[in-house]
């Protein structure tokens, strides 16, 4: 059986960043694992450093179980440099190639609509994007080749 994967996202405002892979991914909150009835309880179990709160970490799924969970965590570094591993938000790949470019332009709009800034546009292949603090990903369809941002 293969392994399922967890992403995890380092930031600086949690419900900031998950607000936007929400609307991004169409992602939901993930429930606390049980027994626990919310995440307070969860997160009580270990031991946090003083002041840290349930607002400091945001964990999400695909409301299908198909795609990876997110766990989006506060850190006190700032982003240094380029991502290492970066998301792709694939949109429908069929249609002309003029067809599907107009997809991906629509989808990097509604993104940036929701926070997010187009860093590059790629020989109507793909656009390459930043989320509100700054983690590249790119836009591209279904059954293109994955970009090299």
């Amino acid at each position: 059986m293969p392994a399922r994967i967890d992403l995890t996202l380092d930031c600086t405002n949690a419900q900031l960043l998950a607000a936007f892979w929400k609307s991004a991914l169409g992602y939901v909150d993930l429930p606390p694992p049980p027994p626990f009835e919310t995440r307070e309880e969860w997160l009580a179990q270990f031991d946090l450093p003083e002041g840290e709160t349930v607002d400091d970490g945001a964990w999400l799924c695909d409301p299908e179980g198909i795609g990876p969970r997110l766990s989006i965590l506060k850190v006190p570094e700032p982003k240094s440099a380029k991502n290492r591993l970066h998301i792709d938000v694939r949109i429908p790949g069929h249609g002309t190639t003029a067809e599907r470019w107009s997809r991906i332009r629509t989808e990097a709009a509604r993104l940036v609509a929701a926070g997010g800034s187009v860093l590059a546009e790629v020989d109507e292949h793909h656009v390459v994007m930043a989320d509100p603090e700054g983690n590249e990903f790119c836009v591209a369809a279904e059954g293109q080749p994955a970009p090299d941002a």
